[in-house]
């Protein structure tokens, strides 16, 4: 249930809000990749959605402009975010992939090109993870979900 005021409510989020979603979200990702806590590409989500999706507290999807032409890739984010839904996984997007990459450690893992359409983040398994900055960008997700904007989008600043 939705609990917010009628301000809260109003007009779109301010720059400032959003501004502050993404660095939340730069820093969540900086801290899960040393964690391990990262899954990459729209088939290695889609397993461990599979797998596991109690474990999954965040996905990513990332799209640039040309990406928007692409049906397939289209049909995979639809059926990612209706998993998500269902599984109550918070969903964000990003319309910057060159920085997503940047975040990740450059878009490359073994010589080969990522596949950044897709990021899962991961609860470690060695205890509950309580980072202030996931919780900022879960409360954003769900805030977004009560304004009928099931998908938010993130602009990721160029650094």
């Amino acid at each position: 249930m939705c609990k917010m005021t009628f301000e809260e409510l109003s007009g779109d989020y301010s720059a400032e809000r959003m501004d502050t979603v993404a660095k939340a979200l730069e820093e969540v990702l900086s801290l899960a990749l040393p964690q391990g806590c990262i899954t990459v590409g729209v088939y290695e989500a889609a397993k461990s959605l599979n797998v596991d999706p109690d474990n999954v507290v965040l996905c990513i999807l990332a799209t640039d402009d040309d990406d928007v032409k692409d049906v397939a890739l289209q049909i995979h984010f639809t059926l990612i975010q209706a998993f998500c839904c269902e599984n109550d996984i918070s969903i964000l997007r990003v319309n910057n992939t060159r920085r997503l990459a940047e975040i990740l450690g450059g878009g490359t893992q073994g010589g080969e090109p990522m596949d950044l359409h897709c990021v899962l983040v991961t609860s470690p398994h060695s205890s509950s993870w309580k980072d202030p900055a996931l919780s900022k960008v879960n409360r954003f997700c769900r805030e977004s979900r009560c304004m009928d904007q099931w998908v938010p989008i993130i602009n990721l600043p160029e650094r």
